[in-house]
């Protein structure tokens, strides 16, 4: 089995080396396959961009820190973080207030997963007395 392999990849070399020598005078056929390609693309990328930009504009996060504070936010604001759907943004809004982030976890409001997706996204303001 190794020595066909060999003697398979000895003819290959052998070819790739006389294309080559020859390749110098012709011009190879792959060039014209790569741009229907490229025409594809455009199309494709343009959604994403407007979808991407629209999700920041629905979750106003905390002016002086970038992130979405629990105890403030809306339904619709929660529900924008990954993982967060209806049921999980309602459990967060009953139990407010929250002193520190990682009780959704510790109340049992949310799963470890769920967290772990949003913790970098969201902080607990404490309450103002």
């Amino acid at each position: 089995m190794k020595v066909l392999r060999n003697r398979f990849l000895t003819a290959v070399l052998f070819v790739a080396g006389v294309a080559s020598i020859a390749g110098a005078q012709t011009k190879p056929a792959t060039t014209t396959t790569a741009k229907p390609a490229t025409t594809a693309k455009p199309a494709t990328t343009a959604k994403p961009a407007t979808t991407t930009a629209a999700k920041p504009a629905t979750a106003k996060p905390s002016a002086s820190t970038g992130l979405l504070d629990i105890n403030t936010a809306t339904a619709d604001q929660l529900k924008a973080l990954p993982g967060v759907g209806d049921a999980y943004s309602a459990k967060i809004i009953a139990g407010r207030p929250y002193t520190a982030k990682n009780q959704l976890t510790s109340k049992g409001i949310i799963p470890q997963a769920t967290y772990d997706k949003i913790k970098d996204q969201i902080i607990a303001h404490k309450p103002a007395k």
